[in-house]
C-alpha cells in the first residue's frame, strides 16, 4: 500500500486539472435563452496552428472556404466563444476565423516571455496558416485583441495592406492603461470639488492587474461585475453569459496578461493601419475609457485611415452588452470592403 501512495499522490494534480478544464469548457459552452450568444450551429473547421516557439494555438474557421475572410482577435481572459455574437450573424456570408489567444481558452501558454510582440507575432502565424495566399482579411479585435492588432502593425507594417482589407477595434487602447483606467471609484476621475485628479499610483495598479483574481457567480460579486467590467444596464443573459467567458480563463493566466497590460505600450503603431480603420468605445467603459479610443482615432485621422468612430452605452465587453449595434457596424465595415469588388466585377 505504501508503495503506491506517491504515484497516487502524483495524479492528483492532473486530475485536478482534468475537472478544472472541464469546468472552464462547460463555461464556454453554455446555452442561453438570447439564441444570440450560443455556440454556432454552423460546422467549424479546426485549424491547427503551432506558433514559431511551438505553441499550439486553438483555431477555428466557420462558414464557407470561399467567402470573404473575417477574422476576430479576443480579448483579456476570453476565448473563441466571447464573440458568438458575430460568428452567428456573419458565419453564413463569411469566412470567420477565430483563434484562442495562447493561455486563453483551450490553447497553450507556452514558455516564451509574454510580450506584445509575441502576441504579435502569434497573430502573424494565425494570418499565415488561415489566409490563402493573395487573400485578405477583416480584421477585429476587442480590448487586448485591438493592442494585438496595433501590436501586428507595429511589428509587420508591410504585412497590414498585404493581408488587411479592413480593421475595427472595439474597447481598446494604445498605452496607459492603469494611468488612465476608471474601474477602481474615485481614482484617476475629475473631482470638481477639490479641483483636482487622484491619480491611482501605478504600483498599485499592477499589483492589482496581476492579482490572480476569481469571479465566484455570488450576487455582490455580479453586482461589482456588471459595473466595473460590464455596465448597469447589463443585465439577465448578457450578464452571465460575459461572466461565463471570463471565468473560463484560469486565475493564474489572467494574472500573468495583467502583468503584461500593466506594462503595455504598443506606441503609435496604430499609424500602421494604412488601411481603413473603425474605432469603437464604451461610453461606460471603466477599464479602457474612451479617452484611449479618442487617442487612437487622432493618430488615425492623421495618418487618413479613419474609417469611423462610434460610441455605444456600454461598458468594456462592448460587443456583447451591445451586440446588436456592434454587428450594425461590423456589417457596414464588411460591406464598405466588398463594394469596390462588386463595382469592378
Amino acid at each position: 500500500m505504501r508503495a503506491s501512495l506517491p504515484s497516487a499522490f502524483a495524479a492528483i494534480p492532473g486530475r485536478v486539472l482534468a475537472v478544472l478544464d472541464a469546468h472552464r469548457a462547460n463555461l464556454r459552452s453554455r446555452t442561453y435563452a438570447t439564441t444570440a450568444l450560443n455556440p454556432p450551429t454552423v460546422p467549424h473547421e479546426v485549424i491547427p496552428v503551432l506558433t514559431r516557439d511551438r505553441t499550439a494555438l486553438r483555431v477555428h474557421a466557420y462558414g464557407p472556404a470561399d467567402r470573404p475572410v473575417l477574422v476576430l482577435v479576443h480579448g483579456w481572459t476570453c476565448c473563441i466563444e466571447y464573440w458568438n455574437a458575430q460568428i452567428n450573424a456573419f458565419a453564413g456570408e463569411y469566412r470567420v476565423i477565430a483563434y484562442d489567444q495562447r493561455g486563453h481558452g483551450a490553447s497553450e501558454l507556452g514558455t516564451s516571455p509574454l510580450t506584445m510582440d509575441l502576441l504579435a507575432d502569434d497573430l502573424a502565424d494565425v494570418l499565415a496558416a488561415t489566409l490563402p495566399p493573395g487573400k485578405r482579411a477583416v480584421l477585429v479585435g476587442h480590448s487586448l485583441g485591438g493592442m494585438t492588432l496595433q501590436a501586428w502593425a507595429g511589428r509587420y507594417p508591410d504585412r497590414v495592406a498585404k493581408q488587411a482589407l479592413a480593421v475595427l477595434m472595439t474597447n481598446t487602447a494604445p498605452d496607459r492603461l492603469i494611468a488612465e483606467t476608471t474601474v477602481v471609484p474615485v481614482v484617476n476621475r475629475p473631482l470638481p470639488l477639490i479641483k483636482a485628479r487622484i491619480p491611482l499610483p501605478f504600483f498599485l495598479g499592477r499589483i492589482g492587474l496581476g492579482l490572480p483574481i476569481v469571479f465566484p457567480p455570488l450576487a455582490p460579486v455580479r453586482w461589482i461585475f456588471a459595473r466595473q467590467i460590464m455596465s448597469a444596464y447589463a443585465t439577465g443573459d448578457i450578464l452571465d453569459y460575459g461572466m461565463a467567458i471570463v471565468r473560463s480563463c484560469p486565475a493564474p493566466v489572467r494574472a500573468r496578461f495583467g502583468v503584461l497590460l500593466a506594462n503595455m505600450d504598443v506606441g503609435e503603431s496604430a499609424r500602421n493601419l494604412v488601411v481603413p480603420t473603425t474605432i469603437v468605445a464604451g461610453s461606460l467603459d471603466d477599464l479602457t475609457p474612451e479617452v484611449h479610443s479618442q487617442r487612437i482615432a487622432q493618430m488615425l485621422r492623421e495618418t487618413g485611415t479613419l474609417a469611423g468612430y462610434e460610441v455605444l452605452r456600454t461598458g468594456h465587453l462592448g460587443n456583447v452588452e451591445a451586440y446588436e449595434q456592434f454587428n450594425e457596424v461590423l456589417a457596414r465595415v464588411l460591406e464598405s470592403t466588398r463594394r469596390p469588388a462588386e463595382i469592378a466585377g
